[in-house]
This record gives C-alpha cells, sequence and structure tokens, in this order.
C-alpha cells in the first residue's frame, strides 16, 4: 500500500534513472493530456511531496498520485507496458511505466506547487516542522486519532498502515480522540521515525524486526497475539479504512 515513505523511495529510483537524460518518447495515456509530447526535453527534477510525485520536465510537470494501486516501474528495457499504463517515458534504454496511477497529469512546471499547497509538513521533506506538525495534530482535539493522521493538511505522508501501528505505539485507540494523546510532538516525531527509517524499503517494519511476518505491531494481523501482551488483535473493516487494535494496550 503506498504511503509516503513508498513515493520517497519511488522518487528516488525515477531521479537516478531518469534525471539528466532527454527523454527519447513521452506517451500520455490519459485522454485530457493524451496529445502532450515531451519527446526531447531533458529530465531535470524527481522529486516527492507527501504521497504526490512530481518529474519536472523541461517547461512542463508529470504529476503523480499512487492512490491505492498504483507505481512507476523504471530500469532498462524491457519494463512490460500493458493496459494498465497511464504515462510510457523512455531515454534511451530506460524506460519508466506509470501503472494504475490515482492521479496523473501535466501541469506547468512554475506553479506545480499549487497541488500541494494545501498538505501539511511533509514527514520526509527537508523544511519538516516537527513543531507544526504538532499544532495541527492538537488543533483538532475532539476528532478521532486515526483520520487525523491520515489527514495530509494535517501531516503530510501517513497512510491506513502507519496510522495504525502509530496508535498502537502511542497506546490510543484509533478512535480515541486526539486529545488522547498526551504529547502531540512525540507523536508526530515518531511518525516521522518510523517513514524516514523505511524509506529505502518496499516491506516496510515498525516493530524493529525485519524478519518475515514480524515487521508490524497490529495492521493486517487480526486475529493473531499482541506482540506485547499476547492479546488476539482485534479490527474493524465496516468503514472506509480498516483499523486494527489490541484492547489491552489500547485505550
Amino acid at each position: 500500500m503506498p504511503e509516503g515513505d513508498t513515493v520517497w523511495h519511488t522518487a528516488a529510483l525515477l531521479r537516478q534513472h531518469l534525471v539528466g537524460r532527454t527523454l527519447t518518447r513521452c506517451d500520455v495515456r490519459v485522454p485530457r493530456y493524451a496529445t502532450v509530447d515531451l519527446t526531447g526535453e531533458a529530465v531535470d527534477e524527481v522529486l516527492s511531496r507527501g504521497k504526490h510525485l512530481f518529474i519536472r520536465v523541461g517547461p512542463a510537470s508529470i504529476h503523480s498520485h499512487l492512490k491505492m494501486d498504483g507505481s512507476w516501474r523504471v530500469g532498462e528495457r524491457p519494463v512490460r507496458v500493458d493496459h494498465r499504463a497511464r504515462i510510457v517515458l523512455e531515454a534511451g534504454g530506460v524506460r519508466a511505466v506509470g501503472v494504475d496511477l490515482g492521479v496523473l497529469e501535466i501541469l506547468e512546471r512554475d506553479r506545480d506547487a499549487e497541488a500541494v499547497a494545501h498538505l501539511g509538513p511533509d514527514l520526509l521533506g527537508e523544511d519538516w516542522d516537527a513543531g507544526l506538525a504538532a499544532a495541527n495534530l492538537a488543533a483538532h482535539p475532539d476528532r478521532p486519532l486515526a483520520e487525523t493522521l491520515l489527514d495530509q493538511r494535517v501531516l503530510a505522508g501517513i497512510g491506513n498502515v502507519y496510522a495504525n501501528e502509530l496508535c498502537f505505539v502511542s497506546g490510543r485507540l484509533p478512535t480515541a480522540p486526539v486529545s488522547a494523546v498526551g504529547d502531540p510532538h512525540r507523536l508526530v516525531s515518531r511518525a516521522r521515525d518510523m517513514l524516514w527509517l523505511n524509506r529505502f524499503r518496499w516491506n516496510r517494519c515498525t516493530t524493529g524486526d525485519t524478519r518475515t511476518g514480524r515487521q508490524l505491531w497490529v495492521y493486517g494481523r487480526a486475529g493473531q497475539r499482541c506482540r506485547r501482551c499476547g492479546t488476539r488483535i482485534d479490527y474493524d473493516g465496516s468503514g472506509d479504512r480498516v483499523t486494527y487494535w489490541c484492547p489491552p494496550c489500547q485505550r
């Protein structure tokens, strides 16, 4: 499930393969932008902002959001292209394919920041501001904790996996109000640490144990034993997002 760390890692790989190269193919498979052709333009930058990714090419910026199922595949050709491809970029022997992207648009490069102006502090950004993120979190004292952590206007980069894991390590239920968190600054700092330590991994780990099946505290572990107290992990799948928690460890 793509979250801020996945997007950061994806941007790093695209940067490695594309920056400094000139596009020899640009095939945009979104009707609104189907006539856009950036062939002959150089790729100058690839950057992430929360869960958003930008590839800056000549006068344009290719903006994508992976949503739930999207990905970028990049490497030496051949990288597979099928009906799920929304964009294909080539630079000599390198091919990058955007697959099942939730958002794909071509923006004016000097105005692409407007697409993410609503976001809170980026957990993996160079301008990360823990104080502002903590203040944003505390500004919603009655709102459920998991819901607030998922709000990208509060802080950018957390998805459902990290929201559930952060609720566990904070000792609070996903439905507990934000006011139940005694130290918002500590919580957002732990969020930053989690994403930072996982930014080069595809299979994230929050427990400190990278062995298969031991990487997460509660997410995806419904019915299994809590790693701390042995109680079975509970879950609720009735809403838009599935939540997981340990009844004794989280209040």
